[in-house]
């Protein structure tokens, strides 16, 4: 029978060895800076949003926090500026959850900001509700929300010299699908845990579909787009599980998962990177495009969920 030393060093070997060959993925490699170029980056306030603000600001870009929270952002704002010395680090309100919150900031954005070349579209829920505007809140603020957004701020991102999209998605799209009967339909509140879960799932499929319909829009411009998976990460988007997934759920993603910074590092190598121009459209993970599932690259799917997301924002 093995000592308990043994034990013990063989589990932290099956440890370590399954963190970094599973859970912890690679650097952002470039040494891009970004002096005179601006970048909005929702829900950066916090968590892998937080982190990518951090980078970009050390990197020299003038660095626009879309956020709910007034208070949180501008805690965010005082770290940042501290940390990277860049003190064009700012706050802006935010709330994806209302279609009339995203105009208004996309309002006040192009009266008072003349550039804008990164718009990472970062913020996310994990929980269930609904929106102001009555959607399932998973749809509402992880797909609609940023998809109203980014048509809004869409001219302006032509402008610029290299303007890039870079919308935050998940390998749980692989459990998603489009059912445009049901799209956007709040469950309810008596629904099985799954079914609340899949409806996370549900806008990250969207959030692809939407960046491949968004390259096939803007080919022909300077302006590219990726979509991507930020690795297993643990943040403030598990908040709002229910208590007895936190109890399961928790103790083994502060275990296993990255930080905020790690789960930023696709992220930022879509917005910084030269030479994946070529791929806009595509999907990142681990810093190096991957291949996505067919239901995940269906045109025809992307193209009506586009036509679909125009007619319940307001844009038609």
């Amino acid at each position: 029978m093995p000592g308990p030393i043994v034990v013990v060093g063989i589990g932290i070997a099956v440890y370590i060895l399954v963190y970094y060959n599973i859970f912890k993925g690679p650097k952002c490699k470039s040494f891009a800076t970004l002096v005179g170029k601006t970048a909005v980056i929702t829900g950066g306030n916090t968590g892998i949003g937080k982190a990518t603000a951090l980078d970009l600001a050390k990197r020299g870009a003038r660095v626009i926090l879309a956020c709910r929270s007034k208070q949180r952002a501008e805690a965010a704002v005082f770290d940042i500026r501290k940390e990277s010395s860049n003190h064009q680090v700012l706050f802006m309100q935010l709330d994806l959850a209302s279609l009339q919150s995203v105009r208004s900031f996309a309002e006040t954005f192009l009266q008072t900001e003349p550039w804008l070349d990164i718009l990472i579209n970062n913020a996310g829920v994990g929980g269930h509700g609904q929106t102001a505007d009555g959607f399932e809140l998973h749809f509402g603020v992880n797909h609609l929300g940023h998809f109203l957004l980014t048509a809004l701020l869409l001219e302006r991102l032509k402008q610029a010299e290299a303007g890039r999209v870079v919308t935050v998605s998940s390998m749980a799209y692989r459990y998603g699908r489009v059912d445009f009967s049901t799209l956007g339909t709040p469950v309810s509140h008596d629904s099985s845990s799954w079914v609340k879960t899949q409806g996370y799932c549900h806008s990250k499929l969207c959030n692809i579909l939407f960046t491949r319909e968004l390259a096939n829009k803007l080919e022909g411009s300077t302006v590219t787009c990726y979509s991507v998976h930020p690795g297993f990460v643990y943040t403030e988007v598990f908040r709002d599980m229910e208590t007895w997934q936190k109890l399961f759920f928790i103790p083994f993603a502060r275990l296993f998962f990255q930080g905020p910074e790690g789960g930023a590092q696709t992220s930022i190598h879509c917005a910084v990177q030269e030479g994946i121009e070529v791929l806009s459209g595509r999907y990142f993970a681990d810093c190096s495009v991957q291949e996505v599932g067919t239901h995940a690259r269906d045109d025809g799917v992307a193209r009506k969920l586009w036509e679909v997301s125009e007619r319940l924002a307001g844009l038609v």
